[in-house]
């Protein structure tokens, strides 16, 4: 497989990623990070290493709109909840010091 094609594919895949976890609002990023050790937050963080890496400008605010598909801070006064006692003990077990 040639390089362009590869990325077009990786491209693709990121895409229908970003599109799934739009669809599944319900799941918090709590327990994606308690589940697989990454969250939305994680991508956008991401994509803007990404961007800066190849000195394309790209803000964190940005790069967490291009995940989340709006604003943060409207993703988060929609969707996030106030996390459980359980989803708070899972995390600190899972990924002390984060």
């Amino acid at each position: 497989m040639d390089s362009t094609t590869r990325t077009e594919l990786e491209a693709a895949a990121f895409r229908r990623l970003l599109e799934h976890l739009r669809s599944r609002s319900d799941v918090q990023n709590i327990d994606l990070m308690n589940l697989a050790g990454f969250c939305r937050n994680c991508l956008s963080n991401w994509l803007k290493d990404a961007a800066d890496a190849k000195g394309t400008p790209m803000t964190k605010d940005e790069s967490r709109e291009a995940v989340y598909g709006m604003p943060y801070e409207e993703w988060k006064a929609k969707y996030q909840r106030e996390a459980t006692p359980a989803q708070l003990e899972a995390m600190k077990k899972s990924h002390p010091g984060h």
